[in-house]
């Protein structure tokens, strides 16, 4: 989706989000929280205790808070090509950040400049011929140690499909298996790539969660979460 098109649906973004994982029994708020504490047990386990961080293509910032709880130490930035996306997130954060709004091909930012970059539910909107060398970008800004947190959706899972089928700004999304963005991140010159499957049980199932941590490896979570130096 082009900058004008995001522009459009900032206003209802946050109803048709929540209408499309209605199944699911939770939120957005939900599922944003659960990405930003995975992307902490990811760091902590890495050993890497993020300084400076982005969340890229953050758009209206539901991830904004629940990453500064997550990381309090960290200086976060809010990348996105939307500028109209981004003036939601100052009013989210519960403390001061950087937003900044780019054009799409080239990040901003000098070389190392994070220590950890998060992204979540972004790639399927960009065109795959752009992939590669957005993510060569991403591995350029990121410090010696730092890590890449990707989550995006699993087209293998029958829930989300539906879910990505019925939500209006996902209208032009290209899902990718987690295998070959798994490539495409080697590709982009990644090392240590991980990859976990997640988001396996609904609400009437969450006393069911805790078995999450152990089925990482099946290739039916909702979504998946790679992450990579």
């Amino acid at each position: 989706m082009s900058q004008a098109e995001f522009d459009a649906y900032v206003d209802e973004y946050d109803a048709q989000h929540a209408q499309s994982v209605r199944l699911s029994g939770e939120d957005p708020d939900f599922f944003a929280e659960y990405k930003a504490k995975e992307a902490a047990r990811a760091m902590a386990a890495a050993g890497v205790a993020p300084r400076r961080m982005m969340d890229f293509g953050a758009g209206r910032g539901n991830c904004v808070a629940h990453l500064q709880r997550a990381f309090p130490d960290a200086a976060l930035t809010a990348l996105d090509v939307s500028s109209r996306s981004l003036s939601h997130c100052e009013a989210r954060a519960i403390r001061p950040l950087e937003t900044v709004c780019y054009d799409g091909q080239t990040l901003p930012f000098a070389d190392a400049t994070f220590d950890m970059v998060f992204t979540a539910c972004v790639f399927h909107h960009i065109p795959e011929a752009d992939h590669i060398r957005l993510l060569r970008e991403i591995r350029r800004t990121l410090s010696p140690q730092g890590r890449f947190v990707l989550f995006e959706h699993n087209p293998w899972n029958p829930a989300t499909r539906h879910a990505v089928a019925t939500c209006p700004f996902d209208a032009n999304a290209v899902l990718i298996s987690a295998p070959e963005m798994r490539r495409r991140f080697r590709a982009a010159g990644f090392t240590d790539i991980a990859l976990r499957w997640t988001l396996f049980f609904p609400a009437m199932l969450a006393p069911l969660r805790p078995l999450e941590r152990m089925l990482g490896w099946l290739p039916l979570g909702a979504q998946y979460c790679l992450v990579a130096r």
